[in-house]
């Protein structure tokens, strides 16, 4: 059994982690660090755990029986910590911030789309998690710049459930202001933005920066609804193929050719794309559950492609149909 700790274990990531990971067939949950709960019992802050587990926060670090530790601390926080803190060296690293998505000089994280990455996740040691705003971008435009044929600007609209803002209430998460409520923010300058550009241009080397993303706070819980558009001179037919053939080999993309609706994804690790043509426009549906495809059930999939098991080992999870 692979030996799992959690660090940062109170939020909404560390919980879904450990809803999957405790029915993981192949992975035991030994520690969970929570320096605001340490003492407390794990199902006293994620009680859908209750009569799961009998795990106790710890307050302490403690590494030295762990095979992979997931860091759910918040961004900013993942870089602090790997400077700070002595790690043994067999320890994989799987970091769900977004403090090591971008390449840099002295970076040693993989980053973790498995739809890109598969080969370079499996002899990785440390793991940049995606964010969820860009999982589902990217899984939306990479068959098309696979086959560099991102020749015009792209817009994007995405719409996300509010456990995306995390656990901490703020003004803008409050049930009160969000319930049949929408609004958009950081319109064209989200911090998602580097790691897509990043993905995009890493299949194809043309491609220069033209991704016009205006994100958008639903009045839902969990989920990611993405719309994009660009330019596309092929039929629909060829477009279809091309992302059935690109996804063929990933058990998670699924094309669909009817309009999917949210709920398909939600409490699943899928992704449902639909495509359609209007003129020399594609227009691709891109679906996600923000809390597992874009956090913790893709973190779960990189540990799976680490430790050479199935990649669908722990996630064949079912979807909330009501």
């Amino acid at each position: 059994m692979i030996k799992v700790g959690i660090i940062g274990g109170a939020g909404y990531t560390a919980g879904e982690l450990l809803r999957i990971l405790l029915n993981h067939p192949e992975a035991e949950v030994t520690y969970v660090h929570s320096s605001s709960n340490a003492g407390n019992m794990v199902a006293d802050v994620h009680k859908d755990l209750l009569g799961d587990t009998r795990l106790v926060f710890s307050g302490e670090y403690e590494f030295s029986n762990l095979d992979v530790v997931f860091l759910c601390m918040g961004h900013g926080k993942s870089k602090k910590f790997i400077e700070s803190q002595p790690l043994p060296e067999s320890l994989k690293v799987i970091d769900l911030s977004h403090d090591y998505r971008l390449e840099r000089e002295g970076n040693r994280f993989v980053y973790g789309l498995p739809e890109i990455n598969r080969e370079e996740i499996r002899k990785a040691q440390f793991i940049a998690n995606p964010g969820c705003f860009a999982t589902g971008i990217e899984l939306a435009l990479l068959p098309l710049a696979s086959k560099s044929l991102i020749t015009d600007e792209i817009h994007v609209n995405a719409i996300t459930g509010s456990t995306g803002g995390g656990q901490k209430p703020t003004e803008k998460s409050h049930f009160s202001w969000r319930n049949n409520n929408v609004s958009a923010y950081k319109v064209f300058t989200h911090q998602h933005l580097c790691e897509i550009n990043q993905s995009l241009k890493q299949l194809q080397k043309s491609y220069a920066p033209s991704l016009n993303f205006v994100p958008v706070r639903g009045n839902h819980t969990r989920g990611i609804y993405v719309t994009a558009y660009t330019r596309f001179t092929g039929t629909l037919d060829q477009a279809k193929k091309m992302y059935e053939a690109f996804y063929e080999s990933h058990p998670f993309v699924h094309i669909t050719n009817e309009a999917p609706d949210l709920k398909q994804v939600v409490n699943t690790n899928k992704c449902f794309l639909h495509l359609e043509k209007f003129d020399d426009k594609l227009f691709i549906i891109s679906i996600t559950d923000n809390l597992l495809k874009g956090a913790s059930g893709q973190a779960v999939q990189n540990m799976n492609l680490l430790f050479g098991m199935d990649e669908k080992a722990g996630l064949m999870l079912k979807p909330i149909a009501f």
